[in-house]
């Protein structure tokens, strides 16, 4: 039998905990503060220490904001649909507000 050899590979930043991240951040000398960094910064901090391009995301916090208004006016006619007996429309209005939170999750 064969002895595979192993080689350490590390997995993505995207998959490792905060944990993970922080003991990283903690060996590279440039970053400071990985104690009061949250996933996010870690990454970006790390990325940008080993010189790794970061993509930008197209999705902004504006547009999270608009999906969040959509979602908070779509509330208010449910209320009034289900206020009317409106079970149908209720119901549409309940599927809207289901999409758009989807929505801000993956932009998040």
């Amino acid at each position: 039998m064969g002895v595979k050899n192993k080689e350490a590979k590390e997995k993505p930043l995207e998959k490792m905990t905060a944990k993970e991240l922080r003991e990283i951040g903690k060996q590279i000398p440039e970053i400071t503060g990985v104690y009061g960094m949250n996933k996010a910064e870690l990454i970006s901090a790390i990325k940008r220490a080993r010189g790794i391009e970061e993509e930008t995301r197209t999705t902004s916090d504006a547009s999270v904001r608009e999906i969040k208004k959509k979602i908070k006016a779509l509330k208010a006619d449910r209320e009034k649909a289900l206020n009317s007996n409106d079970k149908k429309m209720a119901d549409i209005y309940r599927r809207r507000i289901a999409k758009l939170k989807k929505k801000t999750r993956r932009a998040a």
